[in-house]
């Protein structure tokens, strides 16, 4: 009998391994082959030009603070845009940010790039919401996951500024890092999806707030919509109005569609551009890609050369951003360096302007206050286009200088012509030569093939007029 019972379980075991083996076999077949996002990122060739690229950051690193920084301190711009510049953000890699709404696969798409599969640092998806929060994906030595409040601490990553948003949000933030090709050239963010549902809008911690952080840091955004997810409700409207301004780095992507047939898709597809029409305010729209980017076959008797053709040009895209991450660098520095150079002008146009009408038996607060209430009155911002050429839509708004001097006194600023010394020269002949020469010199340094762009103009930066330095001779 016992010998029997020992037959009919050894039998059993039998019967086990075949079906496993043969659901291996399913699974090998039905999943999708990678090797087009190896060969279309060309991880497997050598970064022959890293040196260079160092080489260029730590000139650009070197600029920023020798020109940019100090014009920022003495006139206080982080207050008027709170947008601190860190080292980490400079040396750090093109960051790619997924948004959209919940159980879209977002999650998904980056473990199908970075073949996470069945690894144990692979995101978790599912039907019902599953990301509740920002995971940042970025290369390491070795696999591991890093507490956001450790990430917010470490002063070499560009994520310090996050601690404004309180321990609340940190403890929703986690990093992971591993050794990966693709994650040597660029950062992935994936964040907590859109809900409508006012209750559970509730987070603990200012969404909007933390989501326009990673925006303006981003290098390619890509907002990600399902065919069973279209509807747009409060919360995306929001993200849609913090993504103005930002449309260059838009892409769309419709994923899951082999779940569709063809004319169900095309269906879907004019939906999705209705549904974002009035949302998207622009002569030319962004990408649309269309596709199913996860780790399994496309569904059979659907448009999988389509998908294909799809899957590779946003690849391309993506290529296009990590190829293109020193330039992107340099132009982001020098349109902050612009703004810096914008705003000095109009703090020292403010300063010149109190100091004409104040006289011995004025009131220094209702003087001020009068000219900061109706700064049109004194022709501010106007002298400002007049003299140096800056677009009008360059200038801040004028209520921002209301709440900028409500907590920064006139009296803490010198005037332009006041910021030089006998050996540093002047403040704004450095960063005008930042802008003008050092930065586009960079550029062409490190394209050697293209001509630098032609910005070596005071007509193309706005200038303007210059304070001399009042320690030298001319």
């Amino acid at each position: 009998m016992k010998g029997i019972v020992s037959i009919c379980c050894f039998f059993s075991l039998l019967v086990l391994a075949l079906a496993e083996e043969e659901v291996e076999d399913v699974l090998s077949n039905i999943l999708r082959d990678r090797s087009h996002i190896d060969e279309t990122l060309r991880l497997a060739s050598e970064e022959n030009a890293a040196e260079n690229y160092h080489a260029a950051i730590q000139k650009l690193r070197k600029i920023y603070h020798s020109a940019v920084k100090p014009m920022e301190q003495a006139y206080k711009y982080n207050e008027l845009r709170a947008h601190e510049i860190s080292d980490g953000e400079i040396t750090s890699k093109p960051m790619v940010l997924f948004l959209g709404p919940w159980s879209v696969g977002k999650s998904s798409m980056i473990n199908y790039l970075l073949g996470l599969k069945d690894s144990p640092y692979q995101l978790y998806t599912g039907a019902e919401p599953t990301t509740s929060e920002f995971t940042v994906i970025m290369h390491g030595e070795k696999t591991r996951s890093i507490e956001g409040i450790v990430m917010a601490a470490d002063s070499s990553r560009s994520f310090s500024p996050l601690e404004k948003f309180g321990q609340s949000f940190l403890e929703k933030l986690i990093g992971i890092e591993m050794p990966h090709k693709l994650l040597e050239r660029v950062t992935f963010v994936d964040t907590p999806g859109i809900i409508e549902n006012r209750k559970q809008q509730e987070r603990g911690y200012p969404f909007n707030d933390v989501c326009q952080w990673f925006i303006d840091r981003a290098d390619l955004i890509f907002v990600t919509f399902d065919p069973t997810k279209l509807d747009v409700g409060l919360e995306l409207e929001m993200l849609f109005r913090q993504l103005k301004g930002r449309e260059s780095q838009i892409r769309i992507i419709l994923n899951k569609a082999d779940n569709l047939a063809t004319q169900d898709l095309m269906r879907v597809y004019g939906a999705l551009f209705w549904s974002l029409a009035p949302l998207i305010n622009v002569t030319e729209p962004p990408r649309v890609y269309v596709s199913s980017f996860w780790p399994y076959d496309y569904a059979p008797d659907t448009s999988r050369e389509l998908f294909k053709r799809e899957e590779i040009s946003l690849l391309e895209d993506l290529n296009q951003v990590i190829e293109n991450r020193m330039e992107n660098k340099i132009a982001f520095i020098r349109q902050h360096a612009i703004r810096v150079r914008i705003h000095a002008l109009l703090v020292d146009r403010y300063v010149q302007t109190f100091k004409d009408k104040m006289s011995y038996f004025s009131d220094p607060d209702l003087v001020f206050k009068e000219i900061v209430d109706d700064p049109d009155k004194f022709f501010i911002f106007k002298s400002i286009l007049a003299k140096t050429n800056v677009s009008k839509f360059d200038l801040p708004n004028r209520e921002a200088y209301q709440d900028f001097f409500g907590v920064n006194p006139i009296g803490s600023f010198k005037s332009l012509s006041a910021q030089c010394s006998y050996s540093g020269g002047c403040l704004l002949d450095k960063i005008e030569k930042a802008i003008t020469s050092e930065l586009p010199g960079l550029l062409s340094s490190i394209n050697p093939g293209k001509a630098p762009p032609g910005l070596s103009s005071c007509e193309a930066t706005g200038c303007g007029d210059k304070p001399k330095n009042r320690y030298r001779k001319n």
